[in-house]
């Protein structure tokens, strides 16, 4: 609560001046609209039988969310590998996951290995994974939820939680920008060169991309870097990085009209309805599906949109925000080849393309139709 004034004798006295209210009303309101985003933590469990349960959640969720979490959390595969933290994303709800083993000397007794669920509107894995490690310690040492609860309700109402043994977690220490600037453009670049141009390209497109690779980990450090390379949208809506091959799960994926998503199962790359541009990422591979190829024509624009990625991301001088930033710089001259051959919308609320004044420019086929398909992606084409 900010406090404003105090009575004294009937009478009001200033104790904070209008400037300094002013910002810590912002200060309140931003604290506010962060801790807003968190919408649920659940409890999964594996006991001494092998049998894993949902134990517990708050507030209540739905069945379908609850086998889809149980689907994500490793205590339910098969090949018995501990995966520490995941993340993704179901219908715009964000879910992380830390998973631990039990130590002997734990009160759970009767429990071998526990995953800690957070469901968020956000994306921020490094926020989250931090307060879940957190949550994680706290069941190891009390063996009940409802100090995790009182956690869980103080960083919702007030966006901090504080504890001297589980350690301290403050919501605005994690900036949502962090997020997006943590995987690294440049480890893309060392692995797949020129041929970055081709998901430069589906991304601007707003095409359908899959990646595949048989560790979750490598999947999703390299997913989560990809929306960068299409900076200027700052968009990570398009990222589903943990995706099963489960009806309802591509069912959500079918409604987005460009995505970004990973897999661990192999079976994907027979499943072309789902791509336009496939990523098998353990053997170094980009594949454009057949029908996506007149839209992803490569010609001259293409190459030196290569090169420059290629050039920027081998500078050992430049970090990775800085390749982003040569990227975006590009991506905005590309832009600026649209705007002689746009003009307004006969109802004069959006911009559209002319295509005749952007025939009658003789571009390159290759230049014109990438710039047809860019207008198309941007909703710029007369209807």
């Amino acid at each position: 609560m900010v406090g404003v004034s105090r009575r004294r004798g009937g009478a009001c006295e200033r104790i904070v001046g209008s400037g300094a209210l002013r910002r810590r009303r912002k200060m309140a309101a931003a604290e506010a609209a962060d801790t807003q985003l968190m919408l649920g933590v659940g409890l999964i469990e594996k006991d001494t039988n092998g049998e894993v349960l949902w134990v517990w959640c708050y507030p209540s969720t739905t069945a379908t969310l609850r086998n889809l979490l149980l689907r994500k959390c490793c205590l339910t595969d098969e090949n018995k590998l501990l995966h520490p933290f995941v993340f993704g994303q179901y219908r715009r709800t964000w879910f992380y996951i830390t998973t631990v083993e039990v130590p002997d000397s734990s009160v759970l007794i009767k429990v071998t290995h526990f995953s800690i669920v957070l469901t968020a509107k956000d994306f921020n894995p490094e926020k989250y994974a931090a307060f879940t490690r957190i949550l994680c310690r706290m069941y190891l040492k009390h063996g009940s939820p409802v100090k995790m609860m009182e956690s869980y309700i103080a960083v919702l109402t007030k966006g901090i939680c504080q504890s001297e043994e589980n350690g301290s977690f403050l919501s605005k220490d994690f900036d949502a920008r962090k997020a997006y600037l943590a995987g690294s453009i440049k480890d893309i670049v060392s692995q797949f060169g020129m041929e970055t141009v081709i998901l430069h390209t589906a991304l601007m497109l707003k095409k359908r991309i899959v990646v595949y690779h048989p560790k979750i980990e490598a999947v999703q450090e390299f997913t989560r870097t990809l929306p960068a390379l299409v900076w200027h949208r700052q968009d990570w809506t398009i990222l589903h990085s943990y995706v099963h091959l489960s009806a309802e799960e591509l069912e959500a994926l079918r409604m987005c009209p460009g995505y970004i998503a990973g897999f661990v199962d192999l079976e994907v790359s027979n499943r072309s309805d789902l791509y336009d541009v496939f990523v098998n990422l353990a053997d170094r591979e980009i594949t454009i599906a057949p029908l996506a190829k007149e839209a992803m024509t490569m010609g001259k624009l293409h190459k030196e949109i290569g090169q420059l990625i290629v050039q920027s991301a081998e500078d050992p001088e430049k970090s990775d925000g800085q390749v982003i930033q040569d990227i975006s710089l590009k991506t905005r001259e590309i832009f600026t080849h649209l705007e002689p051959f746009s003009e307004v919308s006969g109802d004069g609320e959006k911009l559209v393309l002319n295509f005749e004044a952007l025939k009658q420019r003789r571009f390159p086929p290759a230049t014109e139709n990438f710039l047809y398909h860019l207008a198309a992606a941007e909703q710029m084409l007369k209807i």
